[in-house]
């Protein structure tokens, strides 16, 4: 099932590592460094679901997330909270701000596109 993703991820390694995990998957895979440049590659792009870092310069995660779903376009676009907050909270603060999902860093390369997808079946089946 080859599926349209979108990561914002400033980190380059992080970057380079979701991205190879995910194409290797079979799934098409479109990066952006910064809040505002995802905001713009998901405008252009649609994806199907978009993986999002929280600490992001400029603008951070949850901004991000309150545009995605405040857009008419976007808004029904499922997002993971890709992050290393990971302190008591820090899960129902993602999920309260927008996210569908939450993948904590460092991610393990073993289950990682596995969990991707399930995010992805669970979002077919939501009637996206």
């Amino acid at each position: 099932m080859k599926s349209r993703l979108l990561i914002i991820e400033d980190n380059p390694n992080n970057r380079y590592l979701v991205t190879f995990l995910l194409t290797k998957g079979g799934h098409e895979v479109f990066e952006a460094e910064t809040g505002s440049s995802g905001l713009d590659m998901a405008i252009k792009i649609k994806p199907d679901l978009i993986l999002l870092d929280i600490q992001l310069p400029e603008m951070d995660g949850y901004s991000v997330m309150r545009h995605l779903k405040q857009h008419p376009q976007l808004k029904s676009i499922p997002i993971v909270a890709v992050t290393s907050y990971a302190m008591p909270g820090d899960r129902q603060k993602c999920l309260d701000a927008g996210a569908e999902g939450y993948i904590e860093k460092p991610i393990d390369p073993s289950s990682f596109v596995f969990e991707v997808e399930q995010f992805l079946e669970a979002s077919d089946k939501g009637g996206r």
